[in-house]
Protein backbone atom coordinates (compact mmCIF):
# COMPACT_ATOMS: atom_id res chain seq x y z
CA UNK A 1 0.00 0.00 0.00
CA UNK A 2 1.23 3.67 -0.75
CA UNK A 3 1.77 5.66 1.88
CA UNK A 4 2.67 9.89 1.89
CA UNK A 5 6.08 9.30 1.25
CA UNK A 6 7.82 10.93 -1.94
CA UNK A 7 7.19 8.64 -5.25
CA UNK A 8 9.41 8.13 -8.08
CA UNK A 9 9.47 6.41 -11.17
CA UNK A 10 12.07 4.18 -12.12
CA UNK A 11 12.58 2.73 -15.63
CA UNK A 12 14.62 -0.60 -16.51
CA UNK A 13 16.47 -0.45 -19.48
CA UNK A 14 16.60 -2.41 -22.29
CA UNK A 15 13.05 -4.00 -21.60
CA UNK A 16 11.74 -0.33 -20.91
CA UNK A 17 9.40 -1.41 -18.14
CA UNK A 18 8.32 0.70 -15.53
CA UNK A 19 6.94 1.47 -11.92
CA UNK A 20 6.88 3.67 -8.82
CA UNK A 21 9.52 3.76 -5.92
CA UNK A 22 8.60 5.31 -2.39
CA UNK A 23 11.52 6.74 -0.58
CA UNK A 24 12.64 4.59 2.06
CA UNK A 25 12.10 1.28 0.11
CA UNK A 26 14.42 -0.33 -1.68
CA UNK A 27 13.99 -0.72 -5.66
CA UNK A 28 13.65 -4.47 -5.41
CA UNK A 29 11.01 -4.42 -2.92
CA UNK A 30 9.54 -2.32 -4.36
CA UNK A 31 9.35 -4.26 -7.98
CA UNK A 32 7.79 -7.05 -5.74
CA UNK A 33 5.07 -5.04 -4.70
CA UNK A 34 4.15 -4.34 -8.47
CA UNK A 35 4.36 -7.55 -9.31
CA UNK A 36 7.55 -7.00 -11.09
CA UNK A 37 9.81 -10.02 -10.57
CA UNK A 38 13.23 -8.94 -11.37
CA UNK A 39 16.65 -11.35 -11.33
CA UNK A 40 17.31 -11.37 -7.13
CA UNK A 41 18.69 -13.89 -4.38
CA UNK A 42 19.21 -13.01 -1.03
CA UNK A 43 17.98 -9.36 -1.22
CA UNK A 44 20.18 -8.66 1.70
CA UNK A 45 23.16 -7.38 -0.45
CA UNK A 46 25.25 -10.61 -0.07
CA UNK A 47 24.83 -12.27 -3.86
CA UNK A 48 24.79 -10.14 -6.35
CA UNK A 49 21.97 -11.72 -8.04
CA UNK A 50 20.31 -8.39 -8.18
CA UNK A 51 23.07 -6.42 -9.90
CA UNK A 52 22.14 -3.68 -12.40
CA UNK A 53 23.81 -0.52 -13.91
CA UNK A 54 22.92 3.05 -12.80
CA UNK A 55 22.00 4.89 -16.36
CA UNK A 56 20.96 8.37 -14.06
CA UNK A 57 18.82 9.57 -11.11
CA UNK A 58 19.92 10.17 -7.57
CA UNK A 59 20.33 7.06 -5.64
CA UNK A 60 21.31 5.76 -2.08
CA UNK A 61 22.86 2.58 -1.23
CA UNK A 62 22.46 0.62 1.68
CA UNK A 63 24.94 -1.34 3.43
CA UNK A 64 26.00 -4.14 1.44
CA UNK A 65 29.15 -7.12 0.52
CA UNK A 66 32.16 -5.85 -1.38
CA UNK A 67 32.02 -9.62 -2.49
CA UNK A 68 28.30 -8.96 -4.03
CA UNK A 69 29.40 -5.80 -5.44
CA UNK A 70 33.13 -5.45 -5.70
CA UNK A 71 34.62 -1.40 -5.00
CA UNK A 72 35.56 -1.34 -8.72
CA UNK A 73 32.24 -2.21 -9.93
CA UNK A 74 30.89 0.80 -7.63
CA UNK A 75 33.18 2.82 -8.58
CA UNK A 76 31.63 2.23 -12.87
CA UNK A 77 27.74 3.18 -11.66
CA UNK A 78 27.02 -0.56 -10.43
CA UNK A 79 24.46 -1.05 -7.86
CA UNK A 80 22.56 -3.73 -5.97
CA UNK A 81 18.67 -3.20 -6.69
CA UNK A 82 17.90 -4.77 -3.05
CA UNK A 83 20.30 -1.76 -1.31
CA UNK A 84 19.48 1.16 -3.44
CA UNK A 85 17.06 3.65 -2.46
CA UNK A 86 15.90 5.94 -5.34
CA UNK A 87 15.83 10.07 -4.19
CA UNK A 88 14.89 10.70 -7.89
CA UNK A 89 13.19 9.55 -10.89
CA UNK A 90 15.94 7.16 -11.86
CA UNK A 91 16.77 4.53 -14.75
CA UNK A 92 18.86 1.41 -14.43
CA UNK A 93 20.20 -0.84 -17.13
CA UNK A 94 19.28 -4.85 -16.38
CA UNK A 95 22.71 -6.55 -16.82
CA UNK A 96 20.86 -9.98 -15.92
CA UNK A 97 17.10 -10.83 -16.49
CA UNK A 98 14.60 -13.39 -17.75
CA UNK A 99 11.44 -12.89 -19.87
CA UNK A 100 10.09 -15.95 -18.75
CA UNK A 101 10.69 -14.59 -15.04
CA UNK A 102 8.81 -11.56 -16.04
CA UNK A 103 6.18 -12.95 -17.78
CA UNK A 104 5.26 -15.22 -15.14
CA UNK A 105 5.63 -12.42 -12.04
CA UNK A 106 3.33 -12.63 -8.62
CA UNK A 107 3.49 -10.07 -6.67
CA UNK A 108 4.62 -10.60 -3.27
CA UNK A 109 1.75 -10.07 -0.43
CA UNK A 110 1.75 -11.05 3.76
CA UNK A 111 -0.24 -13.90 4.87
CA UNK A 112 -1.37 -14.62 8.41
CA UNK A 113 -0.46 -18.47 9.20
CA UNK A 114 -0.26 -20.91 12.59
CA UNK A 115 2.25 -23.57 13.03
CA UNK A 116 0.38 -26.69 12.20
CA UNK A 117 3.13 -29.53 12.94
CA UNK A 118 7.11 -29.52 13.46
CA UNK A 119 8.66 -33.06 13.50
CA UNK A 120 12.40 -34.40 12.81
CA UNK A 121 13.90 -35.74 9.99
CA UNK A 122 17.46 -35.91 11.20
CA UNK A 123 19.60 -35.02 13.71
CA UNK A 124 19.56 -31.52 12.44
CA UNK A 125 17.03 -31.03 9.95
CA UNK A 126 13.06 -30.28 10.75
CA UNK A 127 9.80 -30.52 8.81
CA UNK A 128 7.76 -27.30 9.70
CA UNK A 129 4.52 -27.36 8.54
CA UNK A 130 2.34 -24.20 8.65
CA UNK A 131 -1.30 -23.16 7.73
CA UNK A 132 -2.27 -20.09 6.20
CA UNK A 133 -5.58 -17.96 5.71
CA UNK A 134 -5.62 -17.44 2.01
CA UNK A 135 -4.27 -19.42 -0.77
CA UNK A 136 -0.45 -18.48 -1.62
CA UNK A 137 0.14 -18.55 -5.66
CA UNK A 138 3.90 -19.57 -6.10
CA UNK A 139 5.85 -21.44 -8.77
CA UNK A 140 7.69 -24.87 -7.39
CA UNK A 141 11.32 -24.02 -5.85
CA UNK A 142 10.32 -20.19 -4.82
CA UNK A 143 10.52 -19.46 -1.12
CA UNK A 144 8.81 -17.12 1.67
CA UNK A 145 10.26 -15.12 4.34
CA UNK A 146 8.46 -16.05 7.66
CA UNK A 147 8.37 -13.86 10.62
CA UNK A 148 7.29 -15.57 13.86
CA UNK A 149 4.50 -13.51 16.00
CA UNK A 150 6.05 -11.39 17.73
CA UNK A 151 7.36 -9.60 14.50
CA UNK A 152 11.32 -10.05 16.01
CA UNK A 153 12.90 -12.98 13.92
CA UNK A 154 12.21 -12.92 9.89
CA UNK A 155 14.02 -15.79 7.80
CA UNK A 156 13.84 -16.93 4.11
CA UNK A 157 12.57 -20.95 3.46
CA UNK A 158 11.46 -22.34 0.17
CA UNK A 159 8.77 -24.20 0.17
CA UNK A 160 8.60 -28.09 -0.17
CA UNK A 161 5.28 -28.77 -1.38
CA UNK A 162 3.63 -28.44 -5.19
CA UNK A 163 2.19 -25.13 -6.03
CA UNK A 164 -1.39 -26.93 -5.69
CA UNK A 165 -1.09 -26.96 -1.93
CA UNK A 166 -1.62 -23.37 -1.29
CA UNK A 167 -2.99 -22.62 2.04
CA UNK A 168 -1.17 -25.46 3.56
CA UNK A 169 2.88 -25.12 3.32
CA UNK A 170 6.05 -27.25 4.10
CA UNK A 171 9.67 -26.11 4.75
CA UNK A 172 12.32 -28.55 5.44
CA UNK A 173 14.88 -26.29 7.42
CA UNK A 174 18.35 -27.20 8.54
CA UNK A 175 19.00 -26.58 12.42
CA UNK A 176 21.70 -24.56 14.31
CA UNK A 177 22.63 -24.27 17.45
CA UNK A 178 22.45 -20.45 17.15
CA UNK A 179 20.10 -20.31 14.31
CA UNK A 180 17.78 -17.53 15.52
CA UNK A 181 14.80 -19.01 13.89
CA UNK A 182 15.85 -22.80 13.78
CA UNK A 183 16.48 -22.93 17.00
CA UNK A 184 12.88 -22.25 17.47
CA UNK A 185 11.58 -25.79 15.94
CA UNK A 186 12.93 -28.31 19.00
CA UNK A 187 10.56 -27.26 21.81
CA UNK A 188 10.48 -23.26 21.81
CA UNK A 189 7.67 -22.69 18.36
CA UNK A 190 4.53 -24.36 18.91
CA UNK A 191 1.79 -26.08 17.39
CA UNK A 192 -1.00 -23.32 16.70
CA UNK A 193 1.59 -20.47 17.34
CA UNK A 194 0.78 -17.28 14.79
CA UNK A 195 3.55 -16.22 11.78
CA UNK A 196 3.37 -14.46 8.73
CA UNK A 197 4.75 -15.49 5.56
CA UNK A 198 5.64 -12.96 3.02
CA UNK A 199 6.08 -13.73 -0.78
CA UNK A 200 7.14 -15.54 -3.24
CA UNK A 201 10.29 -15.00 -3.95
CA UNK A 202 12.52 -16.43 -5.77
CA UNK A 203 13.88 -16.89 -9.43
CA UNK A 204 15.11 -21.18 -9.22
CA UNK A 205 11.47 -22.17 -9.73
CA UNK A 206 10.56 -25.16 -12.18
CA UNK A 207 10.31 -24.25 -16.26
CA UNK A 208 7.49 -26.21 -17.75
CA UNK A 209 6.91 -27.86 -20.86
CA UNK A 210 10.51 -28.70 -21.38
CA UNK A 211 11.35 -31.76 -22.82
CA UNK A 212 15.26 -32.48 -22.12
CA UNK A 213 16.84 -33.75 -19.08
CA UNK A 214 16.39 -32.08 -15.90
CA UNK A 215 19.10 -32.46 -12.53
CA UNK A 216 17.89 -31.69 -9.40
CA UNK A 217 21.29 -30.90 -6.90
CA UNK A 218 21.02 -30.15 -2.84
CA UNK A 219 22.55 -30.94 -0.10
CA UNK A 220 20.67 -30.43 3.52
CA UNK A 221 17.89 -28.06 3.72
CA UNK A 222 18.68 -27.33 -0.40
CA UNK A 223 15.94 -30.77 -0.32
CA UNK A 224 13.11 -28.29 0.09
CA UNK A 225 12.67 -26.58 -2.88
CA UNK A 226 13.79 -29.39 -5.43
CA UNK A 227 11.21 -31.47 -3.41
CA UNK A 228 8.60 -29.03 -3.98
CA UNK A 229 9.69 -29.02 -8.13
CA UNK A 230 9.93 -32.81 -8.48
CA UNK A 231 6.16 -33.15 -6.81
CA UNK A 232 5.31 -30.39 -9.12
CA UNK A 233 6.99 -32.12 -12.09
CA UNK A 234 5.00 -35.26 -11.15
CA UNK A 235 1.95 -33.80 -11.14
CA UNK A 236 2.56 -32.32 -14.71
CA UNK A 237 2.42 -35.58 -16.15
CA UNK A 238 5.47 -34.27 -18.32
CA UNK A 239 7.79 -36.30 -19.16
CA UNK A 240 11.59 -35.93 -19.59
CA UNK A 241 14.58 -37.62 -17.45
CA UNK A 242 15.39 -36.74 -13.92
CA UNK A 243 18.11 -37.34 -12.02
CA UNK A 244 18.35 -35.93 -8.49
CA UNK A 245 21.63 -35.84 -6.69
CA UNK A 246 21.68 -35.05 -3.07
CA UNK A 247 24.87 -34.76 -1.11
CA UNK A 248 24.94 -35.73 3.20
CA UNK A 249 27.81 -36.05 5.35
CA UNK A 250 26.77 -39.64 7.05
CA UNK A 251 23.84 -41.99 5.87
CA UNK A 252 22.15 -40.68 9.05
CA UNK A 253 21.90 -37.27 6.91
CA UNK A 254 19.55 -38.77 4.16
CA UNK A 255 15.71 -38.32 4.75
CA UNK A 256 13.22 -39.43 2.57
CA UNK A 257 14.39 -42.88 1.12
CA UNK A 258 11.82 -44.50 1.03
CA UNK A 259 9.35 -41.92 -1.12
CA UNK A 260 12.03 -41.22 -3.27
CA UNK A 261 12.06 -45.39 -4.00
CA UNK A 262 8.29 -45.08 -4.88
CA UNK A 263 9.36 -42.21 -7.47
CA UNK A 264 11.73 -44.10 -8.77
CA UNK A 265 9.01 -47.04 -9.73
CA UNK A 266 6.73 -44.39 -10.31
CA UNK A 267 8.39 -42.11 -12.95
CA UNK A 268 9.41 -43.46 -16.34
CA UNK A 269 13.49 -42.10 -16.44
CA UNK A 270 14.31 -41.22 -12.95
CA UNK A 271 17.38 -41.62 -10.90
CA UNK A 272 17.81 -40.73 -7.38
CA UNK A 273 21.87 -40.63 -6.55
CA UNK A 274 22.68 -39.73 -2.83
CA UNK A 275 26.41 -39.43 -2.36
CA UNK A 276 27.84 -39.17 1.44
CA UNK A 277 31.28 -36.89 2.19
CA UNK A 278 32.09 -38.21 5.06
CA UNK A 279 31.07 -41.98 5.11
CA UNK A 280 32.12 -44.38 7.69
CA UNK A 281 32.65 -48.29 8.37
CA UNK A 282 29.12 -47.86 10.59
CA UNK A 283 27.35 -46.15 7.31
CA UNK A 284 27.61 -49.75 5.77
CA UNK A 285 27.55 -47.64 2.65
CA UNK A 286 27.63 -48.89 -1.00
CA UNK A 287 26.61 -46.03 -2.74
CA UNK A 288 28.55 -43.01 -3.90
CA UNK A 289 31.01 -40.92 -1.75
CA UNK A 290 32.56 -37.46 -2.34
CA UNK A 291 31.24 -34.04 -2.76
CA UNK A 292 28.24 -33.62 -4.48
CA UNK A 293 30.14 -31.50 -7.91
CA UNK A 294 32.75 -34.40 -8.11
CA UNK A 295 29.35 -36.84 -8.56
CA UNK A 296 27.40 -35.16 -10.83
CA UNK A 297 30.60 -34.64 -12.57
CA UNK A 298 31.23 -38.39 -12.91
CA UNK A 299 27.86 -39.14 -13.98
CA UNK A 300 27.66 -36.40 -16.66
CA UNK A 301 30.54 -37.89 -17.88
CA UNK A 302 29.64 -41.25 -17.91
CA UNK A 303 25.72 -41.22 -19.00
CA UNK A 304 26.06 -38.25 -21.63
CA UNK A 305 22.75 -37.16 -21.49
CA UNK A 306 21.07 -35.81 -24.12
CA UNK A 307 18.71 -32.78 -25.50
CA UNK A 308 18.37 -29.39 -23.63
CA UNK A 309 19.17 -29.82 -20.08
CA UNK A 310 17.57 -27.92 -17.35
CA UNK A 311 19.38 -28.08 -14.14
CA UNK A 312 18.15 -26.76 -10.84
CA UNK A 313 20.93 -26.33 -7.67
CA UNK A 314 19.78 -25.37 -4.26
CA UNK A 315 21.94 -25.38 -0.79
CA UNK A 316 25.13 -23.74 0.40
CA UNK A 317 27.40 -21.30 -1.86
CA UNK A 318 30.56 -23.25 -2.40
CA UNK A 319 28.52 -26.31 -3.25
CA UNK A 320 26.91 -23.69 -6.23
CA UNK A 321 30.17 -22.52 -7.09
CA UNK A 322 31.43 -25.65 -7.08
CA UNK A 323 28.75 -27.37 -9.14
CA UNK A 324 27.97 -24.42 -11.63
CA UNK A 325 31.32 -24.77 -13.70
CA UNK A 326 30.40 -28.86 -14.00
CA UNK A 327 27.20 -28.28 -15.48
CA UNK A 328 28.90 -25.52 -17.85
CA UNK A 329 31.85 -27.85 -18.85
CA UNK A 330 29.18 -30.67 -19.55
CA UNK A 331 26.75 -28.71 -21.98
CA UNK A 332 24.71 -27.55 -19.84
CA UNK A 333 23.70 -23.83 -21.08
CA UNK A 334 23.98 -20.88 -19.11
CA UNK A 335 20.53 -20.19 -19.42
CA UNK A 336 19.22 -23.58 -18.55
CA UNK A 337 21.08 -23.31 -14.75
CA UNK A 338 18.73 -21.86 -12.25
CA UNK A 339 20.08 -22.11 -8.13
CA UNK A 340 19.51 -20.78 -5.16
CA UNK A 341 22.38 -19.78 -2.63
CA UNK A 342 21.26 -20.10 0.95
CA UNK A 343 23.38 -17.50 2.28
CA UNK A 344 23.80 -16.92 5.64
CA UNK A 345 21.37 -14.53 7.58
CA UNK A 346 22.25 -11.27 8.13
CA UNK A 347 19.34 -10.37 10.23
Amino acid sequence: MMTDAQVHKVRFEPLGIEMEVEEGETVLNAAFRQGISLMHGCKEGQCGSCKSKLIDGDIELLKYSTFALPDYESDTGHVLLCRTHAYSDVSFELLNYDEDLLSRSIAVKAFDGRVAKISALTSDIRLLEIEIEMPLKFWAGQYVDLTLGNGAITRAFSMANAPSENTSLRFIIKKYPNGAFSSQLDGKLSVGDALIAKGPYGTCFRREGRLGPMLLIGGGSGMSPLWSILADHMASDEERPVRFFYGARTRADLFYLEELAAIAAQLKDFKFVPALSHADADDAWDGETGLIHEVVLRHLREEKLTGAIDAYACGPTPMIDAVLPVLQMNGVEPDHIYFDKFTPAVR
